[in-house]
């Protein structure tokens, strides 16, 4: 009661937060007028003034906020025509203070992050602008880089296919676009090479991320990974999927809630015969030690059969490159097609076997980053989003982000009516089909949002049995017969489909949305990047109607397009429904309602999570544009039948709910929310435990890649490598000289034995053990100066230059060899440990204690494989060749469900060019370049190349 009565007179704690930014909302409108008289080049010269004072030290960047805001918004009138609102300004500061400004679509987000992108710029440390995809981010970074490249600052776009020449130049930018996979497929290559000088990214410093609950909550747990192949198990994964369909029922059991399946006990015997009778399962029975890949085999090709559908979840298409079919990963949240990107742990082989389609090896990783913990390398992070509310509590316990909501520039005009729910899906797809029909009557346009592709094709045949006709999307006049503004027959009943078949025409399908009587099927409207404009978007239409078209003949045709999006935009504005209302018991008769034009949004079914259904709902009602939006669910919906839909449907039977009949009232909406709250609240505490051991993990990986720089900066290793020597000296006498003991304890067999295994020394040991008053710490000296005296000669040998090269290229590599190791070590420790559980025991402590352990592990085997290489060199070099790193991927795990997919991207390395022989310097290695292995030394020995500089002992 206290914090309504509070929040009545002071205001919510946003409402404090927004009326904090108005002084400086008004500051800046009163440097409006000041701006507009000055030239172009004075106003551009404002830059390197702001430069100058923050070089200085006068200034911080708070302290030029107001001046450099109010710049950018001169800027954007004069190159793009647009106004930064007030709001827009507001949005910047949120923006600027390192928080999520949450703003509605159609509001302008692009044209907000100008504002601090500008200001943060000025300190020339570069500032990172991340997007979902590589279209948006080439549009925004060609779009509002005009505004940049006015105002003296340089812009660079990170997309994939790119050089590390090309990555070089972008991230040496003032500005730099690109996508979250791109940004961290650079951090991990970056800790893959081995000279700073092929390091593509120059630090953290500020980045803003578009769509940012998409990325930090839908995305955050997604491994960015670094994986090479395995052997090819492609019989294995037919022969056990061509049993599964062999299975019953009773043989198995499927909790759709978790998206787990698991063997009964008569599944496991009955599994057990056919992998017999097949001559897969040789001896023993299926859980035994020895054919525990069998159960892995198995399991996967279990789930895939039971819970993985097609055109759901993935589809198969052919791809031209590869002149093969393929099976392409649907994502839940966007409705696109993640091509490359794979399940892992063998899942993806196991799907591609019930498709039957070649089948891609598996593959193990080698380096990791889960967007979560690459996003919080930054120093300060923001983002934006027009849904980010309802995880308002994960962004501030996870990232520390606080969500700030930007009120919208005019008031929402949308009516959200409440849901309908119907007893069957059957009822509800001929409720929705039927809306549509008297929305096309009134040439209102509709979106329709699906949750899979699955459900938006069934509802287009439902559709087509209507008299409707699907659209040609190749046909460029396709939507000709809608914008002639024919007002009646069955031509004119057409409708498009947006789902990842069509992903190519998506900025096309979207872009006609809004124009009247058009009807958009969409699996999901998840950061689209086009806004659906009632009437028409003129940009579209020019150009898609008047490529080639040029002087005054253009001219007079975008006056006839504008005018035409006009009067299809005043059909749209004038398309909304008078709805008689039923009176109320012994009241008056019938009120009458008229609902608003616009676009009208239908909702085939709820998400499980409210924002993705908000996001929906955002595409009408953009910049007060009127509309309307109702959830259309039946008690067979996925959320409906898993969360309780038998008690619902037996209040319904009671109530007399005939067949075609509806129940709408906001208690069901209520009751709606609190179920999606419920299945929200359980992913958050999921993601939340997965990252406190992925913490564990993150915390080592940031000291292994700090130390791993530190290794690449300093010129000589030569106190590194003693100290690595002497270390593994000690270990040897510890371990087999307990401290105070006698000779006769001594393990003077062992040590000898690895004296010569580490150290490559033959040393008497034996006949310093029967000198008398020998200790270990006479042992340990002597050892000491065997070695260093050793090592010394061998460097002499070598020459002192060749040595440090060689040195530094032996730890890299070492470190980065068991830095893999040990993430597989980590990966299956992580698996297996939540069984200690079951002993009473904290899983978590227990993942931590061990991961520390064996760190320390990995720190003692690299210097003894260090030692043990450097002690027997005769000729040691590995010139610089451009490493053969595997194929990168990105790892998704779905936090409720533990399933892993893998995204593939191309590596465009270029770490090491091939120098032409003539510009090879026999004494100086380093321009040697790549050589051949059965090439002639360049260093003139006469010896092939690996007998020579490129032997190792």
């Amino acid at each position: 009661m206290f914090g309504a009565l509070a929040k009545t007179l002071f205001g919510s704690a946003n409402d404090r937060r927004l009326k904090a930014y108005r002084p400086k909302v008004a500051a800046i409108n009163a440097m409006e007028a000041e701006l507009a008289k000055l030239s172009d080049d004075e106003l551009r010269g404002r830059t390197e003034a702001f430069r100058a004072e923050l070089a200085a030290g006068g200034k911080t960047l708070e302290d030029l906020l107001v001046p450099a805001f109010a710049t950018v918004r001169e800027a954007a009138k004069r190159v793009l025509g647009q106004r930064h609102f007030d709001v827009q300004l507001i949005g910047g500061m949120v923006l600027h203070d390192g928080d999520i400004a949450e703003m509605k679509t159609g509001e302008g987000k692009t044209l907000v992050a100008t504002l601090p992108v500008y200001l943060n710029a000025l300190s020339s440390k570069g500032v990172h602008v991340v997007t979902v995809n590589d279209y948006l981010a080439r549009r925004d970074a060609e779009w509002m880089g005009q505004i940049y490249r006015f105002l003296g600052m340089s812009v660079g776009v990170i997309v994939h296919g790119l050089d590390d020449e090309q990555r070089k130049a972008a991230y040496a930018c003032d500005i730099t676009y690109g996508t979250n996979n791109e940004f961290g497929f650079d951090y991990l290559r970056d800790n893959m090479k081995y000279d700073f000088a092929q390091m593509c990214q120059r630090g953290h410093v500020f980045g803003i991320v578009d769509e940012v609950d998409s990325i930090l909550i839908d995305e955050a747990r997604t491994p960015l990974i670094i994986s090479g192949p395995t052997e090819d198990r492609s019989e294995l994964y037919n022969a056990i999927d061509a049993l599964i369909p062999r299975l019953v029922k009773e043989d198995f059991e499927v909790d759709e809630k978790a998206r787990t399946v698991h063997l009964t006990e008569v599944g496991n015997e009955h599994i057990e015969q056919l992998l017999a009778e097949a001559g897969i399962l040789k001896e023993g029975t299926l859980y035994d030690a020895a054919n525990s890949s069998l159960v892995h085999h198995v399991n996967c090709a279990l789930r895939a059969h039971t819970l993985f559908t097609r055109d759901k979840d993935y589809i198969v298409r052919f791809n031209p490159e590869t002149r093969i079919n393929e099976v392409v990963i649907i994502d839940e949240f966007t409705g696109r097609m993640m091509p490359g990107r794979r399940y892992s742990e063998g899942l993806h082989q196991a799907l591609e076997a019930k498709e039957h389609v070649p089948i891609q090896p598996e593959n193990v990783t080698l380096a990791s980053i889960t967007f979560q913990n690459y996003f919080r390398l930054y120093a300060k992070l923001a983002g934006m989003t027009g849904t980010a509310g309802t995880e308002a509590e994960e962004f501030q316990q996870i990232y520390g982000l606080e969500v700030v909501e930007i009120p919208t520039n005019v008031p929402v005009a949308r009516l959200d009516q409440d849901d309908e729910v119907y007893r069957s899906a059957r009822e509800k797809d001929l409720a929705i089909v039927a809306e549509i029909e008297r929305a096309k009557a009134r040439r209102q346009p509709v979106l329709v949002g699906t949750t899979s592709i699955e459900k938006s094709e069934a509802l287009g045949i439902l559709l087509q049995e209507h008299g409707f006709k699907q659209i040609d999307l190749a046909d460029p006049n396709a939507f000709k017969p809608l914008l002639d503004g024919d007002q009646g027959g069955k031509e004119e009943k057409l409708f498009a489909v947006l789902n990842a078949r069509y992903h190519e025409q998506e900025a096309f399908i979207v872009a006609q949305a809004g124009i009247p009587g058009a009807v958009t099927i969409a699996t999901n409207m998840a950061g689209r990047g086009t806004d659906i404009q009632l009437g028409g978007n003129l940009k579209m239409r020019i150009e898609r109607e008047l490529d080639g078209v040029e002087g005054d003949e253009r001219e007079a045709a975008i006056a006839r397009i504008r005018d035409e999006i006009a009067r299809n935009r005043e059909v749209v504005l004038n398309s909304g429904e008078l709805i008689e209302l039923e009176p109320a018991k012994g009241s008056k008769p019938a009120k009458t309602f008229q609902t608003p034009g616009g676009l009208y949004v239908i909702a085939a079914e709820r998400h499980e999570s409210r924002r993705i259904d908000n996001q929906l709902r955002g595409r009408s009602g953009r910049q007060g544009d009127p509309g309307r939006t109702k959830f259309f669910l039946s008690l067979e919906d996925d959320l409906m039948r898993i969360f309780g839909s038998e008690r619902m449907d037996s209040v319904l039977q009671k109530l007399g709910l005939k067949e075609g009949e509806a129940i709408a009232h906001p208690w069901v909406n209520k009751a709606l929310e609190t179920a999606q709250k419920k299945v929200e609240a359980r992913n958050f505490d999921t993601r939340k435990n997965i990252l406190k051991y992925d913490d564990v993990m993150n915390d080592q990986r940031k000291v292994v890649f700090e130390q791993r720089r530190e290794l690449m900066a300093k010129e000589d290793l030569t106190e590194t490598i003693t100290e690595m020597r002497h270390g593994v000296i000690e270990d040897l006498v510890s371990r087999h000289i307990p401290e105070g003991a006698y000779p006769e304890a001594w393990s003077v067999d062992a040590l000898k034995q690895d004296v010569g295994r580490f150290l490559a020394l033959d040393l008497p040991v034996d006949e310093w053990a029967r000198e008398e008053g020998i200790a270990d710490e006479e042992v340990r000296e002597r050892l000491i100066k065997a070695a260093d005296e050793a090592y010394a000669a061998r460097v002499e040998q070598n020459t002192p230059d060749v040595m440090r090269y060689v040195e530094k290229q032996i730890v890299l590599q070492m470190l980065d060899h068991l830095w893999r190791e040990h993430l597989v070590t980590l990966d299956h420790l992580r698996q297996v440990i939540g069984w200690r559980g079951y002993a009473q025991r904290d899983p978590l402590n227990e993942f931590k204690s061990e991961a520390f352990e064996l760190y320390d592990k990995l720190l003692e085997t690299l210097s003894e494989n260090v030692t043990a290489q450097l002690m027997r060199v005769e000729v040691v070099f590995e010139a610089p060749p451009a490493p053969e790193l595997p194929e990168m991927h990105a790892r998704h795990l779905d936090p409720t469900t533990g399933e892993n997919m893998f995204e593939q991207a191309a590596l465009s390395l270029g770490l090491s060019a091939d120098e032409p022989a003539a510009d090879r310097d026999p004494k100086d290695p380093s321009t040697w370049g790549k050589v051949g292995r059965n090439e002639a030394c360049p260093c003139g020995s006469g010896k092939k190349y690996k007998h020579c500089h490129g032997r190792f002992a």
